[in-house]
């Protein structure tokens, strides 16, 4: 039996939004125990020219907001991408899930050959829908989460393997 776009895209989405949230909150009681302010873990980085952890919450927001709204043909939301505290990204995250739960299976189903085109810096890049939820949209959202969960682990909040992958 074939696996279904929506199947193959959406409960993913909410698991890993679902447990970077939950990063989150280890770094704010990490933060809290420690008595420094969280903001450190929030603009902190691995290396000089990677993104913090702020930006690597908002591109993995984006990634799944867009990514389930251009396979369902709705208006991506748009968010501001001006959040500063541990809670803000919650919000966010919180607030990507909720889009989630306005889309049906019936709008992301069957949408395995439908062009997608991307306007990148390199130029249009065009996607069949299954391509670009499996090659495109699904790396950049693990690469993003993992990416914040590193952060996080790499300053010192208590956070293992289990914590990455979520509610399975």
């Amino acid at each position: 039996m074939a696996i279904s776009m929506y199947s193959a895209s959406v409960p993913m989405f909410k698991t890993l939004l679902g447990a970077l949230s939950a990063v989150l909150d280890k770094g704010a009681a990490f933060a809290e125990a420690k008595k420094f302010d969280s903001s450190v873990l929030v603009n902190a980085r691995l290396a000089p020219d990677m993104f913090p952890l702020s930006k690597q919450v908002q591109i993995a927001t984006d990634m799944v907001k867009g990514g389930a709204a251009r396979l369902a043909g709705v208006e991506i939301p748009v968010y501001a991408d001006d959040e500063a505290t541990i809670d803000e990204l919650k919000a966010r995250i919180a607030k990507t899930v909720a889009f989630l739960d306005t889309l049906s299976a019936g709008q992301i189903d069957g949408t395995e050959g439908k062009e997608i085109v991307l306007k990148m810096r390199a130029g249009d890049t065009t996607f069949t829908g299954q391509r670009y939820l499996i090659g495109f949209v699904i790396p950049n959202v693990i690469f993003h989460c993992a990416t914040a969960y590193d952060i996080l682990r790499h300053n010192g909040v208590d956070v293992g393997k289990r914590d990455f992958l979520g509610a399975y």
